[in-house]
């Protein structure tokens, strides 16, 4: 079996508050783009394994998808395993959910292939255990999520834009990145809660905000050289997505989005992604 295990953007992300867990509150809408991770199942081996064909991730039980595979087959009383294929496109610690993603997948892909012995809802508690992001890839539609993350609503009146990540070549730490979040500081106004809540349609010009941008520019600079890149080339609006450091530019037309990705291209440091926003499905199964 293979699925295809989408990343996903931030349009607006607001930290409210931290929790005596260590994790924080905050209300954020998130939807799928059409860069997506190859995930390969073989079930009914004797032990789980991991493999991947980026370098940077971790091909043992620390490896979230392994962690996926070993929560669904313990609570299904599997004494048994599943080899666990990665090819990655979705860069690592990117803000793009790719390790999330990639869980999710597993659980969709196992669930599968065991006749279905578990709900959405089941599922969704199992991946809340191991990440915040991974009930939103299980979804399967954009949402405004709150909480931790896992109190998902559809997201209605997004556009369909073309959107372009920029990548610039480093990976940051989601655990540091929250760490520094200053709450006293963030700058979201409540009416863009109560906006968002009453589920209008996105606005691109008012809506993409995201908190935890000041705290990954005041390390690296160099996201404000990609939102104005992006802006100065057709960029209906620009943002980090999650905690960064990729930023996204959303295009509404499909070639002006063309000819940014073809200027930008030329900075060697920078990995673009030319993507279309996904309002229509999240994981994709291909037995």
């Amino acid at each position: 079996m293979k699925i295809l295990s989408p990343a996903k953007i931030n349009l607006f992300l607001h930290v409210t508050g931290k929790r005596s867990d260590g994790y924080h509150d905050l209300v954020t809408i998130m939807c799928y783009v059409s860069l997506y991770d190859t995930i390969s199942l073989t079930t009914h081996v004797k032990k789980t394994t991991v493999s991947c064909s980026n370098p940077e991730v971790p091909e043992d039980e620390t490896n979230i998808a392994f962690k996926a595979a070993d929560i669904f087959l313990n609570r299904l009383n599997r004494q048994e395993g599943v080899k666990i294929t990665i090819k990655k496109e979705i860069p690592v610690a990117a803000g793009l959910g790719g390790g999330s993603s990639n869980a999710a997948a597993v659980f969709l892909g196992l669930n599968r292939c065991y006749g279905y012995p578990f709900s959405l809802d089941d599922l969704m508690a199992m991946g809340i255990s191991i990440g915040a992001d991974v009930p939103f890839f299980l979804f399967g539609k954009p949402a405004i999520a709150s909480g931790i993350g896992e109190k998902l609503e559809v997201c209605y009146g997004l556009s369909s834009y073309k959107i372009l990540l920029i990548y610039p070549g480093f990976g940051v730490s989601t655990a540091e990145v929250y760490k520094n979040v200053d709450l006293g500081l963030t700058k979201c106004k409540k009416t863009h809660k109560k906006t968002l809540l009453g589920k209008c349609k996105f606005n691109a010009a008012y809506h993409l905000y995201n908190d935890l941008e000041t705290v990954v520019i005041s390390r690296h600079p160099e996201i404000i050289a990609i939102k104005e890149a992006l802006l100065s080339n057709g960029a209906k609006g620009a943002l980090m997505s999650g905690s960064g450091p990729t930023v996204f530019g959303l295009f509404s037309d499909h070639d002006k989005a063309r000819r940014a990705n073809h200027v930008l291209s030329k900075n060697s440091e920078w990995q673009l992604f030319l993507t279309d926003m996904v309002i229509d499905a999240g994981c994709i199964i291909d037995v």
